[in-house]
């Protein structure tokens, strides 16, 4: 089950959709450290411990990140680009979590190194299942990489 031990970042700028993933977790009973940031630069920032994050306390490297694609600044896609050219990150574990059902935007995430990619469900029952299986994958099930810290 997922805690306090196993750090999720939230890559999203809807706060609507903030408060409903926090919510379904809360239903699901889990209670991951997450932290939200809410546009691909202060993603980078976060993931490069720079300024506001340079605490590895509060803000430790996720063991998973949970990438909104539409976004200011910088787009989930670009923050994935990113990311996977960072020796110390590439093996990150990046779920995208978007509404975008577009058939390009699902080849370009996995092109660049998404391991899942997940539309946002509509009803919230829905998504509070959604989150049972990322927990029951990603934190029970999956072998997770080492990540350099």
């Amino acid at each position: 089950m997922i805690d306090e031990s196993m750090p999720i970042l939230l890559v999203e700028d809807d706060y609507n959709d903030v408060l409903l993933i926090k919510r379904a977790f809360r239903k699901a009973d889990l209670q991951p450290l997450m932290s939200i940031v809410s546009d691909g630069d202060e993603a980078i920032s976060y993931l490069l411990r720079k300024g506001r994050y340079a605490d590895p306390k509060r803000f430790p490297i996720p063991l998973l990140v949970l990438l909104d694609l539409k976004l200011p600044r910088r787009s989930g896609l670009e923050v994935l680009a990113w990311l996977r050219k960072q020796p110390e990150l590439k093996r990150l574990l990046v779920v995208v979590l978007t509404s975008s059902q577009e058939d390009s935007d699902l080849d370009r995430a996995y092109d660049l190194g998404a391991n899942s990619y997940l539309v946002k469900p509509i009803n919230f029952q829905e998504l509070v299942k959604l989150v049972q299986l990322i927990d029951a994958y990603w934190f029970k099930v999956n072998q997770k990489p080492q990540i350099c810290s």
